[in-house]
């Protein structure tokens, strides 16, 4: 979830390729604050966590951000497309930093890995339709209950709220999906987990994760300088909340951040 709230918090950016490299095509943005999240997908223990973050964007769409990896963006009429390949989210089974938690001791730690990921947006007047689709590769040196590839993809329809002098509030609501792979790891139980940790066996099976609703408001202070804070909720699917390491079905995330774009 702290990841997903996270790309909440930052555009597609994508940008109509240009014919011609001008150094005011070049676009940067930074990006510092915090969110309070739940330890892991599931749980009841709060975090507060920083938000560090960058993107750059050149004249021909290519992005360097650090939330997504490096990928390239496009726009056309009211459709937009992004491809990247950059990191997976983690969970620890340990409490670390703001990571993980010492309910998930015996689980075994998620650990990221190459992924590869596709956005898409389409505009239908004021309502946005958007798509994101992320695969996680297998990793070799991993078992199979954290280490195999998987697929989540997340679909969602946005619309504005309210827009006048103090900001902009964007609504959204979404549905996630995860097959097979995704499911066993991020909420099925191994036998093998089972006798390391406190919670009982749990076999999964892929299909909806979760059921959510975002509200964005977005607070201009000059041409470069903006305020962002989201409020996100998710409320677990069956297949999801019925897992013994599941604590609390309804998850809820608050975050702010400042934006500095140039």
């Amino acid at each position: 979830m702290f990841r997903s709230l996270c790309l909440s918090l930052t555009s597609l950016s994508l940008l109509v390729p240009s014919n011609s490299l001008r150094a005011e095509d070049w676009r940067y943005t930074l990006r510092a604050g915090a969110a309070s999240v739940p330890r892991y997908s599931g749980s009841d223990e709060r975090t507060v966590a920083p938000l560090l973050g960058a993107k750059v964007v050149s004249p021909y769409g290519v992005f360097l951000d650090t939330e997504k990896g490096l990928g390239w963006a496009f726009d056309e009429d009211d459709f937009g497309l992004s491809v990247y390949i950059g990191a997976s989210d983690v969970r620890k089974d340990r409490k670390t930093g703001f990571k993980g938690s010492d309910e998930l001791n015996g689980m075994g730690s998620i650990k990221s890995r190459p992924a590869i990921g596709l956005d898409g947006t389409y505009h239908m007047g004021p309502i946005i339709l958007g798509a994101s689709l992320e695969h996680a590769l297998e990793k070799d040196d991993d078992d199979h209950d954290t280490g195999s590839a998987y697929s989540r993809l997340k679909l969602s329809i946005s619309a504005p709220l309210y827009e006048g002098e103090y900001g902009s509030l964007v609504g959204s609501l979404n549905s996630q999906f995860g097959d097979s792979n995704y499911m066993r790891t991020w909420y099925g139980v191994s036998n093998a987990q089972a006798s390391r940790s406190q919670f009982r066996a749990y076999d999964t099976h892929g299909g909806m994760v979760s059921r959510g609703a975002d509200l964005t408001w977005s607070l201009p202070i000059d041409e470069r300088w903006s305020f962002t804070t989201v409020l996100a909720v998710q409320y677990l699917a069956s297949e999801a909340a019925d897992s013994p390491i599941v604590e609390r079905r309804l998850q809820g995330s608050v975050a702010g951040q400042v934006v500095y774009a140039f």
